[in-house]
């Protein structure tokens, strides 16, 4: 009889199943420096505030079309026309202000990229330019926030992003594999610590 594929607990308790597997098994963690990815998971993440990440990642197909693929250049120059047909978009989260929010990152995102030449060579550096590989047990021990977050959080709100607390950051970092936080029974540790 095979052995059973060991993954980190969160992600085999959604109704999304397969979708949900998928993620974890081929994206989450895995190191990012493309800056339309970044870009991307930096808006999820904040549409996620105060939902579930399987809420998210079932209405992604229909971000990345509201969203223009989330390129940062044209997310910059939605009017006020646009934004407020995404209000009236059913597949994604009809918040105003996560809506408004995504314009105003787009902006400042763009700034970065001018001053750093990528968000890429600005964002990693809150952890010294490569991934962190933490070796946590158990999900219990898995933090919401670390000092690297809150530094990270500070920075960017006071680069003008919102929707961008210490929480939030700690998420963008686990999925964009800033922090290897696969639990270390789980089969994506070693693969992604490579």
């Amino acid at each position: 009889m095979p052995k059973s594929v060991i993954r980190c607990p969160w992600c085999e308790h959604s109704s999304l199943g397969k979708l949900y597997t998928d993620y974890h098994d081929h994206e989450w963690g895995v190191p990012i420096h493309d800056d339309r990815l970044l870009f991307e998971y930096l808006i999820l993440e904040g549409a996620q505030a105060g939902l579930s990440w399987s809420t998210i990642l079932n209405k992604r197909e229909n971000y990345r079309s509201a969203f223009a693929e989330f390129d940062p250049v044209k997310v910059a120059r939605f009017s006020d026309e646009q934004l407020a047909a995404l209000l009236l978009n059913p597949g994604i989260v009809r918040n105003r202000l996560k809506i408004r929010s995504t314009v105003i990152n787009a902006k400042a995102f763009l700034r970065v990229q001018k001053e750093f030449g990528s968000f890429d060579a600005f964002i990693w550096t809150f952890i010294g330019g490569k991934p962190r590989r933490n070796r946590w047990s158990s999900t219990i021990a898995v933090p919401a926030n670390t000092a690297e977050s809150d530094a990270m959080s500070d920075e960017l709100k006071q680069r003008g992003f919102k929707l961008i607390g210490s929480t939030i950051c700690y998420a963008f970092m686990q999925a964009t594999g800033m922090v290897n936080d696969h639990l270390l029974d789980c089969f994506r540790y070693k693969e992604v610590s490579r």
